[in-house]
């Protein structure tokens, strides 16, 4: 019924949520980072699944992802990580959302709202993008302490480069000024926040940063965060992909050596040739950049794309395959970063939210 579809895989997800369990304790809660469209994966879909099998929260970057969850079906615990714009505090209360404060303006906004929703304190340990530097913390809290008693709830860090277990020292850093802040915080009363550090990389890296919970994002998608962490832990963990992109060939014609293929004529074949016409593009989040150099699977063949990328089609060389109208091809997100020198995440995240997805 489709040209071009996602396929979920919704036992990949039960298998990445089991095999993240395993690696922490009963008492660390495992929260899914479904933002950006849960990865490309689908906002709404891979939360429901998420879920139905066992996490204990989820975490999205805006309280418009937060209230669509919510809308949805999705009662557990759900945490803004991006900056909260003031005028939506009223709706984040509305719809229970916890939302992140990272910035004095910010804890001034939520303090002047009529409708105060919880939130968590980020601190900036030294990946200097949101949050309070420890050193000002004790200065912010004693000025602020008696208004936000009762909406505080937590407190968190995010880590730069926790992405290989033999270079930990950026990551030790950064866990070293986040236990200093936690100890100003409790040393002027705040004894019960909820405390967390690490996203899947820090999860892999090591237990030490479990803490009270971990924001899980790729890996619970079966994506690794680094090939350092893929080579050092993939014998011991089993993640499996969820996403699979699909197309199918619409057209196949023979060309003649020396012809041309595509927009401003840039690939020529030095042979007479069999090609195929596969209707995706960079509409679809195919990235242009593959022109004339990535590769798609027909079957078990990789097969090259010759010419542009088109904004809805693109041309293989299917030359010595059996290929017929309505064959599938297959795109791999790992292998088109790989190709362009570029992140999965990047990839994944960019794959067009149109497109049907097909769960299994």
């Amino acid at each position: 019924m489709y040209k071009v579809w996602l396929q979920i895989n919704k036992k990949a997800i039960k298998n990445n949520i089991a095999a993240i369990r395993r690696l922490i304790t009963l008492q660390t809660e495992l929260w899914s980072v479904v933002k950006s469209n849960a990865y490309g994966h689908g906002l709404v879909l891979f939360a429901k699944l998420a879920q139905k099998f066992g996490v204990d929260g989820f975490c999205v970057d805006s309280v418009v992802e937060g209230e669509k969850l919510r809308k949805n079906g999705i009662v557990k615990p759900i945490l803004v990580l991006g900056p909260t714009l003031p005028q939506l505090y009223g709706t984040a209360a509305k719809f229970n959302l916890i939302v992140t404060v990272s910035n004095t303006e910010a804890l001034r906004a939520l303090i002047k709202s009529k409708a105060k929703p919880d939130f968590h304190i980020k601190i900036d340990t030294g990946m200097h993008r949101q949050g309070f530097y420890p050193e000002d913390l004790l200065k912010v809290i004693r000025n602020f302490k008696f208004k936000i008693r009762n909406s505080l709830k937590g407190v968190y860090t995010h880590f730069a480069s926790a992405k290989d277990i033999n270079y930990p020292s950026f990551t030790e850093y950064q866990f070293s000024n986040f236990r200093g802040a936690v100890e100003i915080l409790e040393k002027v009363g705040f004894k019960n926040l909820k405390k967390h550090v690490a996203a899947t990389g820090g999860t892999l890296v090591g237990k030490k940063y479990h803490l009270d919970m971990v924001r899980v994002g790729i890996g619970l998608y079966g994506l690794w965060p680094s090939r350092e962490l893929e080579a050092q832990l993939n014998d011991k963990i089993k993640l499996a992909p969820v996403l699979s992109w699909h197309a199918l060939v619409s057209e196949v014609k023979k060309i003649r050596r020396g012809e041309y293929i595509g927009y401003d004529l840039i690939e020529r074949v030095d042979r007479d040739s069999q090609i195929a016409v596969v209707p995706i593009g960079y509409w679809h989040g195919l990235p242009r950049a593959l022109s004339s150099v990535g590769e798609v699977w027909l079957g078990k063949k990789k097969c090259r794309i010759l010419g542009r990328v088109s904004m809805d089609l693109i041309v293989i060389e299917v030359t010595g395959c059996r290929c017929r109208v309505g064959e599938r091809v297959s795109f791999v997100p790992t292998e088109i970063a790989q190709k362009l020198g570029a992140s999965h995440y990047e990839i994944i995240t960019r794959i067009n939210p149109l497109i049907k997805k097909i769960v299994k």
